[in-house]
């Protein structure tokens, strides 16, 4: 045989093998590392899930976890197994509890997931839908150093967008308070405090209703078959499955009481013609959207005139400081505002 084709066919081997058992970059060390990095997953996950029973007061048993874990009951047993031998969690009193190693380890995974959806809320475009699926993915890579200076740089917030508390960095965190909205009598003015981003289908639906932490609401109607609540001027109809995730305070809220008193009037509300003084900006208005609106002069103070609108009627052109600034009408519904009794127009 040609010994030039029997040097290259050995070359050729040599690479391959080279590829594929190279310490660290081969084939098989990158499938060996993927399969570690399941496993630390799916343990990270079962311990976030041992945790969040033990937060809520939830009864822990194989099937719980095996459904919120969406896996097979014999997998999430050998997790919990595995658990166990590395001392983070424990088998007592027929049910599985988290070790105080198994608890902090859980609590700072859970930090990183709440300071990333943070950052999503108030750094990024990233829709609500969306937070909860990336922070999932994210809290298995940040480090606690990375971690710390998020924290930082976001200026070390206390509570996600949904209103969870965020642990700090010494894994504490506050009891958990409050009651569902279900739990509300007719005629109970309060403020909601969480949203239960966990179905995601549900939470969705909550985002879409314009739901969200440190709205202030008054409840309508609550029974059986429907929970009717009222909030920044509009009724919303939510069935009991859905009201259910969402968190209120054990007490009244006076600050809700009090809001109901007034008319509560948006942007969207001024008349063609009319002037109006901006109150504030919703709090669901986050991240690039409402700093949009702050470098556009849309400020507490700032006198805005409704003055064109579209063939459509939506956007429509508004006056703010003597330019005129075209907004939407899901962006107008964001910006508080009172009607002006008298405007003159600036001097220009």
């Amino acid at each position: 045989m040609n010994p030039i084709l029997l040097l290259i066919d050995g070359t050729l081997i040599l690479i391959l093998l080279a590829l594929i058992f190279w310490p660290e970059k081969g084939i098989w060390a990158r499938i060996r590392e993927a399969r570690v990095r399941r496993q630390r997953i799916l343990l990270e996950d079962t311990l976030k899930q041992l945790y969040d029973h033990e937060y809520y007061h939830k009864p822990v048993s194989i099937a719980s976890l095996a459904g919120a874990l969406n896996l097979s009951q014999e997998k999430t047993t050998r997790a919990l197994q595995s658990l166990a031998q590395l001392k983070l969690a424990v088998f007592s009193g027929g049910q599985w509890h988290l070790t105080a190693e198994g608890r902090g380890y859980a609590l700072r995974i859970l930090r990183i997931h709440r300071l990333w959806e943070r950052y999503l809320a108030d750094e990024t475009g990233v829709s609500e839908a969306e937070w909860h699926r990336r922070a999932e993915k994210r809290e298995h890579d940040l480090t606690m150093d990375e971690a710390d200076r998020l924290s930082e740089t976001l200026g070390y917030p206390v509570y996600d967008p949904h209103g969870d508390p965020i642990p700090n960095r010494f894994g504490e965190l506050p009891p958990k308070s409050g009651r569902p909205l279900t739990a509300a009598q007719p005629g109970t003015h309060t403020t909601i405090v969480h949203l239960e981003d966990e179905p995601a289908i549900l939470f969705e639906q909550l985002s879409a209703e314009g739901l969200y932490p440190g709205m202030a609401v008054t409840v309508l109607e609550n029974n059986d078959e429907r929970v009717v609540i009222k909030g920044e001027g509009k009724k919303i109809t939510l069935a009991p499955v859905v009201a259910a995730n969402i968190t209120i305070p054990v007490e009244e809220a006076k600050e809700a009481e009090e809001a109901e008193k007034e008319p509560f009037l948006t942007l969207a509300d001024v008349r063609e013609g009319e002037a109006a003084e901006v109150i504030g900006i919703s709090p669901q208005c986050r991240g690039m959207q409402r700093r949009r609106l702050m470098d556009l002069g849309i400020l507490p103070g700032s006198v805005i005139t409704r003055e064109l609108e579209s063939m459509g009627g939506d956007p429509v052109a508004y006056n703010v400081r003597g330019a005129l600034i075209a907004l939407r009408r899901d962006q107008a519904r964001l910006i508080r505002v009172k009607i002006k009794k008298e405007h003159h127009e600036p001097q220009l």
